[in-house]
C-alpha cells in the first residue's frame, strides 16, 4: 500500500532503503537477456544491497547500438536531467544492457549525466562494484569496448552469412514484388508453401526463395516490358492504361510512373538475385553502395521476362539521360524542386519527362551532389558522405606530398600503382591513411584509423584531419611492430605512447629515410 507521500509499506518499515529505478533492455539475443531474467537479478541485487525499486524503464526488442528508438532510456535520461527523478540510483543488469554503443564514450556520457545529477548507476550482474575506483573504471571501459566490438563482429558474421545465402539463390527480406511470391523451403530444400504478406519463417534452418506469382500478374509484367521496349510507350502511359483496366499493384494501389519504372529496372524479373544495393550496418546512416559491391546470383529465380528484354529496357532508360547535358538535367531537377518543394529518389522517379534518380546518381556521382547543384539541402544531414568523398579525393595529394618530401631529401622512392604502398630506398615501406574527425554525442572529437593489414607496411603515416575535415591537423608515424589491431581510435589527448608518435609535420619521416648518395662521375 502507498501512503499520501507515495511510499510503499516496505519503504515505511525500512526507511533506510535507497529508492532506485531499474532499466532493462532486450533485443533479439539469448534468452538469458529476457527482461524477466534481468529483473530477477536486479531484484536480488536490490534486496542484498539495500535498494527498493520504485520505477521500471524497459526497452523491449531494441538494439543497444544507439539511443534512437530506445524510448525508455531516453525517458530515463530526461527524468534525470530535468530533476524530476524520484530515485537516487539506477540498477542495470550489466554494461551491455546499458548499451553496445560503437563509441564507448557515448555510454560513459549517459552514465556521467546520471552521476552529475547525484544518481549512481549500478551493474547488478557484473563482478565489480561501480564505485568510481581506478579498477572499476578500467574494467568498465574494457566492458564497454567489448560490448561495441561484439556488435561489430556479429554484424560482419551476419553479413558474410547473408552474402553466402544470396549466392545460393535465397531471398534476404523485402517484399517479393508484383508477379512474384515468396516460397518457404525447409533445410532439405523441400517446399513448405508460400508465405503471405507479413508472414516470416519460424525455423532458423528454413530458407526463402522467389517463385512465380499468379498468371495474370506474370502477364501484366510482360505487357509492361513489351509496351516499353517494343511499343515505345512511357512509364506514365503504361500506368494510365493499367489503371484504366482496373489493375492494381501488389500493395493494392493504383499504378504510377514510379511503380512502373521500378518493375522495368528490377533485375529479379530476369531471374537474378541482387542484394547489398544499400546498407545500414550497425544502425548507422543508410548508405547506397556502388554496383561493384553488390552481391548477385544470376538465374536464381524463375524469370518472368527474357534477359534480352530486361537488358533492352535498361538500355532505353540509361539512354534517356545521355541525350541531356548536365545543365539540362539540372534545370529539369530545379524545376521539379520548385514544383514539389522537396526532392527524393521517389519524387524524381515519379516525375514525368525527367531522368530517373539512378541517372542523376550516375551523372553527378550522388543524389546529394545533384541536390547541392540545384540549391537543395535535404532535411537529413548527409554531410558525412561529402566529407568521405573529399577525403578520398585528398588521399593522392597527401601521398604525393610525402613522396615529394622524400625525393627532396635524396631518397629513392618507388610507389606500387595498385596498392599505393611506398618503398623507400628498398629498405622499408610506408602506407598513408587519412582519419576523418568525428564528434561524439558529448561533443568530444574522435578519429578512427583503419589499417590495411594486407599491405604489411613497415610504417603507417596516419593523417588526422582538423575538426572541419578540411586540412591535416597532425601526423602519427606508427611502426607495424606496434600495431596490434587493424583499428585504432584516437582522442584529442592520447596516452604517452601514442603522443610519442605524434608530429606536426612529416620531417621525422624524412629524417628516418636516409638519402642515397650517388658519387659524381669523374
Amino acid at each position: 500500500m502507498l501512503d499520501g507521500s507515495g511510499r510503499s509499506d516496505e519503504e515505511r518499515s525500512r526507511p533506510d532503503l535507497v529508492r532506485a529505478a531499474e532499466y532493462v533492455r532486450m533485443s533479439t539475443e539469448h534468452q538469458r537477456y529476457s527482461t524477466e531474467n534481468q529483473a530477477d537479478v536486479i531484484r536480488i541485487y536490490a534486496e542484498t544491497r539495500g535498494f527498493t525499486v520504485v520505477r521500471t524503464y524497459a526497452d523491449a526488442g531494441k538494439s543497444g547500438l544507439r539511443i534512437d528508438g530506445r524510448e525508455a532510456l531516453k525517458a530515463l535520461i530526461s527524468d534525470v536531467q530535468s530533476g524530476t527523478a524520484d530515485f537516487e540510483a539506477i540498477l542495470v543488469y550489466d554494461v551491455s544492457r546499458w548499451g553496445r554503443f560503437q563509441d564507448a564514450d557515448e555510454s560513459a556520457f549517459y552514465e556521467h549525466t546520471c552521476k552529475r545529477a547525484g544518481i549512481s548507476v549500478h551493474y547488478c550482474a557484473e563482478e565489480f562494484d561501480n564505485d568510481g575506483s581506478p579498477v572499476s573504471t578500467i574494467i568498465k571501459s574494457v566492458k564497454r569496448a567489448m560490448a561495441g566490438e561484439y556488435s561489430r563482429e556479429l554484424s560482419a558474421k551476419v553479413f558474410k552469412g547473408q552474402c553466402r545465402l544470396i549466392e545460393l539463390g535465397f531471398r534476404q527480406g523485402g517484399a517479393p514484388g508484383f508477379g512474384l511470391r515468396r516460397l518457404l523451403l525447409d533445410g532439405a530444400g523441400n517446399s513448405k508453401g508460400e508465405l503471405a504478406r507479413g508472414e516470416q519463417k519460424s525455423l532458423q534452418t528454413d530458407r526463402v526463395v522467389l517463385t512465380l506469382g499468379p498468371d495474370h500478374e506474370i502477364e501484366t509484367v510482360r505487357r509492361i516490358y513489351r509496351a516499353f521496349v517494343v511499343d515505345g510507350r512511357s512509364e506514365t502511359e503504361i500506368a494510365a492504361t493499367l489503371n484504366m483496366e482496373g489493375c492494381r499493384t501488389d500493395f493494392d494501389r493504383p499504378w504510377t510512373r514510379g511503380t512502373v519504372h521500378q518493375v522495368l529496372i528490377n533485375e529479379k524479373y530476369a531471374g537474378d538475385n541482387v542484394w547489398n544495393r544499400t546498407s545500414f550496418k550497425l544502425k548507422k546512416q543508410h548508405v547506397r553502395n556502388s554496383p561493384e559491391t553488390w552481391v548477385r546470383a544470376n538465374d536464381a529465380f524463375p524469370a518472368i521476362v527474357e534477359r534480352a528484354m530486361a537488358e533492352a529496357a535498361q538500355t532505353i532508360i540509361s539512354a534517356r539521360s545521355f541525350r541531356l547535358s548536365d545543365d539540362e538535367m539540372l534545370v529539369a531537377l530545379r524545376t521539379l524542386l520548385q514544383q514539389e518543394g522537396a526532392l527524393s529518389g521517389i519524387v524524381i522517379d515519379e516525375a514525368d519527362g525527367l531522368p530517373s534518380s539512378s541517372a542523376y546518381r550516375s551523372r553527378f556521382g550522388s543524389l546529394l551532389r545533384a541536390y547541392k547543384l540545384v540549391g537543395y539541402t535535404p532535411r537529413r544531414d548527409y554531410a558525412y558522405v561529402e566529407v568521405n568523398r573529399a577525403l578520398r579525393a585528398m588521399h593522392p595529394e597527401v601521398v604525393s606530398e610525402v613522396l615529394a618530401g622524400l625525393r627532396a631529401t635524396g631518397c629513392h622512392v618507388i610507389q606500387d600503382p595498385d596498392t599505393e604502398l611506398v618503398s623507400i630506398n628498398g629498405e622499408f615501406t610506408v602506407s598513408v591513411v587519412i582519419a576523418r574527425c568525428r564528434k561524439t554525442a558529448a561533443g568530444s572529437l574522435r578519429w578512427q584509423l583503419r589499417f590495411d593489414t594486407g599491405l604489411l607496411a613497415d610504417i603507417t603515416v596516419a593523417v588526422r584531419m582538423d575538426s572541419a575535415n578540411r586540412v591535416p591537423l597532425d601526423y602519427y608515424l606508427l611502426p607495424a611492430i606496434d600495431l596490434a589491431s587493424s583499428k585504432l581510435r584516437l582522442a584529442e589527448e592520447n596516452g604517452f605512447a601514442l603522443d610519442a608518435y605524434r608530429f606536426e609535420t612529416l620531417d621525422l619521416l624524412y629524417d628516418i629515410a636516409e638519402p642515397i648518395h650517388v658519387a659524381e662521375a669523374a
